[in-house]
């Protein structure tokens, strides 16, 4: 039996956010294939985070800056590491290397936190992304990573287009692992219920996902304009973790409601007419959206919030200015035929660009080819060798300084308690 352990950024939380369930779809096919696999994380409980070992995953709390997690890993020499964003490569890679140096190390990218980073920072000082931006302190961390692993999970086309073409990384690095749904799932099939039979709008997103606050405070400023052609139609707000400034903007007057957790978020899209999403700047695919298609619920979005979704197929009305985005719903939430048209192309278009058997089969087959050839691959990346080099160690070093100030300061307070 081969063995998983996936080092997690957060304890997956698939109820509050669409990082939460792809890692759960990730690791579905090593469970099926039948990997024994272990997700640990330094992270704090979650309340909202679900009981693993009922989807046959064990779980193990582990330590930032200590050697007990050195003593661990090495114990059970794992034939896969695979780290939730890059910060957690930067924290423990060096160390399954020394521990486990013939295991497989994968990067799980969630999306290129350095492209939303440059976008978010664009849109910030009103101005288009430029390549400058890509010369950023978070650009160079996170390819840095990217390269060191041995492959790159990466959830987008546009992102794996954007990599090999910005970066010296080779299309050998990186494996496309986009959503994932069988039949059944992208067939929510939100049709039966007819345009008629459907009311308000809705938009949902962890709040904690600075692309989803800035969405909220946009339709605060979309909405008046919205409401004043729908007078009878409102806007619920759903997604995690709202803070005191997102309940403030609850005003039943004007029917713009943040209604905060949805405990079903299928249930409130499927009852929804429209979905909007007007996106600014962020990465990676939009669970909203797809969970929207499935649901046969047409959305409203950005060119930003559609960007690597679904191909020449578009179950979305997509729109690149405040104008754009309010005719755009204001037609889709009273014309029904547009409206039958974009849900009854939603559950299709999921189907076919998130096929869960497709990509579940290219997942293994491409960690099973490299398990086998990986001496060679390593061989053939000069690049990752040398940023693994002993004089690039950084953050070994950093962390290895701040494991022994802390047995300091604990040898210390043990003495003062003596």
């Amino acid at each position: 039996m081969k063995t998983l352990i996936v080092i997690g950024y957060v304890w997956p939380e698939p109820a509050s956010s669409a990082a939460g369930s792809r890692m759960l779809q990730i690791l579905a096919p090593f469970i099926s294939a039948d990997y024994r696999v272990i997700f640990a994380s330094p992270a704090d409980e979650s309340a909202h985070a679900p009981e693993l070992s009922q989807h046959g995953i064990e779980s193990q709390a582990i330590l930032l800056n200590s050697s007990t997690f050195d003593d661990w890993i090495r114990e059970i020499q794992p034939d896969v590491v695979m780290f939730d964003r890059f910060m957690m490569e930067e924290q423990f890679g060096w160390r399954v290397e020394a521990a486990c140096p013939d295991a497989l190390r994968v990067l799980d990218m969630e999306d290129a936190h350095s492209l939303r980073h440059a976008r978010h920072q664009a849109v910030k000082q009103g101005r288009e992304v430029t390549s400058a931006d890509w010369q950023s302190d978070m650009a160079f961390r996170e390819i840095a990573a990217i390269l060191r692993c041995d492959v790159s999970l990466v959830i987008s086309e546009y992102e794996m287009d954007w990599l090999t073409s910005q970066f010296p990384v080779r299309p050998e690095k990186l494996l496309y692992l986009p959503f994932m749904y069988t039949p059944e799932q992208g067939g929510h099939i939100g049709t039966e219920q007819a345009f008629q039979q459907r009311s308000h709008f809705v938009s949902i997103g962890n709040f904690r996902h600075e692309p989803n606050w800035d969405a909220v405070l946009q339709l605060s400023q979309l909405w008046p304009r919205i409401r004043k052609r729908l007078p009878d139609a409102e806007l619920h707000i759903y997604g995690a973790y709202p803070p005191p400034k997102a309940t403030q903007l609850h005003n039943p007057k004007t029917g713009f409601l943040v209604k905060g957790w949805a405990d079903d978020a299928a249930t409130v899209i499927r009852s929804a007419r429209v979905m909007l999403a007007p996106l600014r700047f962020g990465a990676g695919l939009k669970g909203k959206l797809a969970e929207a298609a499935c649901c046969g619920t047409p959305a409203v979005t950005t060119p930003t919030g559609a960007e690597g979704m679904y191909g020449n197929a578009v179950p979305v009305r997509v729109a690149a200015s405040d104008d754009s985005f309010i005719e755009a719903a204001v037609a889709l939430y009273s014309d029904s035929e547009q409206w039958q048209f974009l849900s009854s192309a939603g559950p299709e278009a999921v189907i076919e660009r998130f096929n869960e058997a497709q990509h579940q089969r290219r997942l293994i087959d491409g960690i099973h080819g490299l398990i086998d050839g990986l001496e060679r691959h390593r061989s053939e990346d000069f690049i990752g060798g040398m940023l693994r080099h002993h004089s690039m160690k950084s953050t070994r070093y950093m962390s290895q300084w701040i494991e022994a100030k802390n047995r300091l300061r604990d040898i210390s307070a043990k003495n003062e308690d003596n």
